[in-house]
């Protein structure tokens, strides 16, 4: 499939915030690449727009149908109806497909894939489209693989603090001007938020259902079950929308199927490779600000309820642009890329 050289990529959307942040780690990882190509769907004209990659100019093309030829995985990191239209495109190309804007996770018929934790799931397709999931699903995915594997997982309850860059850059506009409007005692702009966000917690960002969960809620739950293959996993969980840019926090009560003690958990996540125990501030081992841009899910305060002997409360913070999406998608990548003949 790949040439004697390398392997020939493409990325569509590459001035997106997934696009950017994939395109810098791309430049970092040492994947064998013969050619790189960009693709957006805003220009129209050849050669009138440039990016740099690995230290080159290259010209950003226009999309079209014949865009994947020849191409063997492409990256797609643009809005949901340009994915949607071209996924299957470069699908019918003999392409690979990694989708990092979520537009296919609600497909069953699309892989949805944790690197690390479901990966064997990519032994049964030759080419087409592969999901990436949310963040929240990915970083539960490795938390829950990591203490399925070790202890054995009854059950647990996962309360999620999201970061308005959720939203991509009108979020994070959303906030940053409700900030200061709210400190010169202006009064503040309503666009993505039904109200205040700014120095603010929102138990909901969207409608509820009769039982009171929100669309994103049971879209989290069915992801983690499906990552697992398992529908009668025990999960609650819900989301909290929190005044930060960047980072989800996630405080996870986990039920264990075998004693451990609050060292043996902190032995285990030091010595995983997508954790990091703590961070460089001792007094706030894992915050949005200290985590924030880093490629690991970092675990600070661990709690164990002496009423419940193998019950666990867990912190974690992760970056849902680094590991919460260009990561996973990368890593993806390299294990399809891995299985082809050389």
């Amino acid at each position: 499939m790949n040439t004697k050289k390398g392997f020939r990529l493409a990325l569509v959307g590459p001035d997106t915030f997934r696009g950017k942040e994939l395109t810098s780690l791309l430049n970092k990882r040492k994947i064998r690449i013969s050619e790189m190509e960009f693709y957006d769907s805003g220009i129209e004209e050849e050669f009138s727009k440039l990016t740099q990659f690995r230290g080159e100019p290259k010209a950003v093309h226009p999309l079209d149908e014949n865009a994947f030829e020849g191409i063997d995985l492409a990256f797609l990191a643009a809005n949901p109806k340009t994915n949607r239209k071209f996924g299957p495109i470069a699908s019918k190309k003999k392409t690979w497909v990694v989708d990092l804007s979520e537009t296919f996770n609600r497909d069953g018929k699309v892989p949805l894939v944790v690197a690390g934790v479901n990966n064997s799931i990519l032994q049964k397709k030759k080419h087409g489209v592969v999901a990436n999931p949310h963040p929240v699903t990915i970083f539960l995915s490795h938390l829950f693989y990591l203490l399925q594997h070790h202890f054995g997982l009854e059950e647990a309850d996962a309360t999620v603090l999201q970061p308005v860059s959720a939203f991509a850059v009108p979020g994070i506009e959303e906030l940053a001007n409700q900030c200061f409007d709210v400190l010169r005692g202006s009064q503040i702009e309503k666009r993505i938020f039904k109200t205040q966000i700014a120095f603010n917690l929102l138990s909901q960002t969207d409608e509820v259902n009769s039982n009171g969960l929100t669309t994103t809620e049971e879209e989290l739950i069915s992801e983690l079950k499906r990552i697992f293959d398992k529908s009668e996993l025990r999960l609650a969980l819900s989301l909290i929308q929190a005044p930060v840019f960047h980072t989800y926090s996630i405080m996870t009560r986990c039920q264990l199927e075998k004693e451990a003690s609050i060292p043996d958990l902190e032995e285990l996540f030091k010595n995983a490779l997508n954790f990091k125990l703590g961070s460089s501030i001792p007094s706030c081992p894992a915050s949005s600000v200290a985590v924030s841009g880093k490629d690991q899910i970092y675990i600070g305060r661990i709690k164990k309820d002496e009423s419940f002997p193998r019950s666990f409360w867990i912190w974690t913070v992760a970056d849902n642009l680094t590991r919460g999406s260009s990561v996973n998608a990368l890593e993806i990548a390299e294990e399809i890329l891995s299985a082809s003949p050389n």
